[in-house]
């Protein structure tokens, strides 16, 4: 049965920074993504994933972007994603890969996730999202993709319940606990089902209830600001499945809070509002 996920989760995640710290303490994320029509899915990922405390965010993504990208988020770094030697020489040195948010599904950009896979290491945790997963569910039988993956128990794959539908075969009607733990089994991955009461299965075994969340979130890029998020905080805290769902409870209790005066809550004001939540999380309650 799916244990519900409680704020104590997250002040145990959410910890004081040390006085005695630097931006490589809280670790480097690399997020790939944003065919230029969709460059906003990458913006609001890398938005998200700065605010919640990444020590160095890097983007690879279509030179047409970098603009945008640097006007609104200056803190972040830019990659033009058809310069693979650029690409490889960042992602050697990151702790997160974040692969999907706007990134499309061309030929090209299959060629750019097919590279990620083939030098991540074992130790680099990869979130896999949006484009990423229809391009993996469409490349592969799903019974392959562990070995695709590489490293399967250091990836999260974050579907809604369509894209879930492609990687694992289950129709959504048919979307239920039992279904979904043995898919996850098979696939040997973190997989966060994406609805209106999210389910969290971990590699490292935790089955886990997203008990917050509003339909004020229903709005474009929701999504994408919660792989950023994710990926955020695998960077800097303990890289399991807790430091997972934390973020997922946090994404979902902000919006919930928000609603309360908002009609639709955005995507880049839950972003803005991390820090101040992360700040209340983590201060000593004693």
């Amino acid at each position: 049965m799916l244990q519900e996920i409680t704020e104590e989760l997250l002040r145990e995640v959410i910890r004081k920074r040390p006085a005695d710290s630097h931006k490589g303490t809280f670790g480097r994320a690399v997020l790939a993504g944003g065919e230029p029509r969709y460059a906003g899915a990458i913006l609001m990922a890398a938005e998200a994933c700065i605010h919640a405390g990444a020590g160095l965010t890097t983007v690879v993504t279509a030179k047409e972007n970098h603009a945008p990208l640097q006007a609104r988020r200056p803190e972040a770094m830019a990659v033009d994603w058809r310069d693979f030697a650029a690409v490889e020489a960042v992602t050697e040195s990151a702790d997160v890969l974040l692969a999907g948010p706007g990134l499309g599904t061309s030929e090209k950009v299959r060629k750019l996730l097919d590279f990620l896979l083939a030098k991540r290491r074992p130790e680099q945790w990869l979130v896999l999202d949006g484009s990423a997963i229809t391009l993996l569910a469409t490349a592969a039988d799903p019974t392959a993709l562990p070995r695709i993956l590489r490293f399967p128990e250091t990836v999260v794959f974050t579907p809604h319940q369509m894209e879930w539908q492609r990687l694992s075969g289950i129709p959504i009607a048919q979307q239920d606990e039992a279904a979904n733990r043995q898919a996850v089994a098979n696939l040997g991955t973190t997989v966060i089902v994406k609805s209106h009461r999210t389910q969290i299965y971990t590699a490292d075994g935790l089955q886990l209830r997203n008990p917050y969340g509003s339909p004020a979130m229903a709005t474009g890029g929701s999504g994408d600001t919660l792989a950023g998020l994710i990926t955020g905080f695998l960077a800097q805290f303990p890289r399991n499945g807790r430091t997972i769902a934390a973020a997922v409870a946090l994404h979902s209790l902000i919006a919930d809070e928000l609603a309360r005066e908002r009609y639709v809550v955005l995507p880049t004001e839950i972003s803005a509002a991390l820090p101040f939540y992360m700040a209340h999380f983590a201060a000593d309650p004693n």
